[in-house]
């Protein structure tokens, strides 16, 4: 706890990053064009996700009637056609992620190259896909977001798995076990069970990068994570930089980069995000998000309390921004 303590009142930070990171229109040089193009196929296909994400509606009433009139073979045929479809969407979504975390590998390949010396050079002459990778993060927690604020997604699919149970059992032909069966229906069980899937699934390929990178030091990638967060936290809390903003919507796109990468950081750094040699100013983060309004920034920090191993102390702190 005491180094907690110590580190919100820290500000002996080596000299932080400062440059403009244009979120909203830089365009890849030559250098970055073939891994720019390689996760912009990702990328174009995410809003259509968040769509189909925030337009899911679940089939509750049909899993309800089906439940209280379990020997009504009608309302059972009913529940089941109803359910289907939507697992085969859940299943897009879970795929996706698989996607993403590819696209996030390629980003962190190229930022963590030998093509120049340090994460802010890299950051800064790099910045199409530094914009790229921001915008992984961005989606990635929006989409988190919709996934905590909707019930109906764990409903339904504990809805599939028991019945594909029952069915199997009955030797009942089912017709959606062609699409999901039982070993996918496990892995996407645990990857909707965690409160934010997609950002735990993102830790987890950042992690993935480094143990299969033996030969990269890890401060390559830790370093690009604290850069990212600290030029983050220097544009949304510098008003000629903000001022730079031609909309609010890039404003809180910067607050969730900021809050992703410090994520990626805890899991990724050996001693995590708050320890005192810490790399991301931790007190200037925060004192950022609790600038804004609190129902802004609410999801935010929903990821932060389920993703950070931070003490009582730490964690009443994030209560009561």
């Amino acid at each position: 706890m005491g180094n907690l303590l110590k580190v919100l009142t820290c500000t002996d930070l080596e000299q932080e990053p400062n440059f403009f990171l244009d979120f909203e229109n830089a365009q890849p040089t030559e250098a970055e064009r073939e891994t720019w193009k390689e996760v912009d196929v990702v990328l174009k296909d995410a809003l259509g996700i968040l769509d189909e994400l925030q337009a899911y509606k679940g089939a509750g009433q049909e899993i309800r009637e089906a439940i209280q009139n379990p020997s009504d073979e009608a309302l059972q045929d009913q529940a089941w056609a109803a359910v289907v479809p939507l697992v085969g969407k859940l299943k897009t979504f879970y795929e996706f992620s698989q996607r993403l975390e590819a696209a996030l590998h390629s980003l962190l390949r190229a930022l963590t190259s030998e093509t120049y010396n340090d994460p802010t050079q890299h950051l800064e002459r790099e910045q199409a896909l530094a914009k790229q990778f921001a915008e992984i993060l961005h989606f990635t927690l929006r989409f988190d977001e919709l996934k905590m604020t909707n019930p109906a997604i764990q409903n339904d699919f504990s809805y599939y798995r028991r019945t594909l149970s029952r069915m199997r059992i009955n030797n009942v032909p089912a017709e959606g076990e062609n699409e999901v069966n039982n070993e996918l229906a496990n892995r996407i069980s645990l990857f909707y069970a965690d409160a934010t899937p997609m950002l735990k699934s993102l830790s987890d390929g950042t992690t993935k990068f480094v143990s299969e990178n033996k030969n990269l030091p890890i401060e390559n990638t830790t370093d690009v994570l604290s850069t990212m967060a600290t030029v983050c936290k220097v544009m949304l809390e510098t008003p000629e930089y903000r001022s730079r903003f031609s909309s609010e919507e890039t404003f809180s796109f910067c607050l969730r980069v900021m809050v992703g990468v410090i994520i990626l950081y805890d899991y990724v750094h050996p001693v995590g995000a708050f320890a005192k040699s810490s790399k991301i100013d931790m007190k200037g983060c925060i004192k950022v998000l609790r600038d804004q309004p609190p129902n802004s920034v609410e999801g935010l920090l929903n990821a932060l309390r389920n993703h950070l191993p931070v003490s009582t102390c730490l964690q009443s702190r994030i209560h009561r921004l």
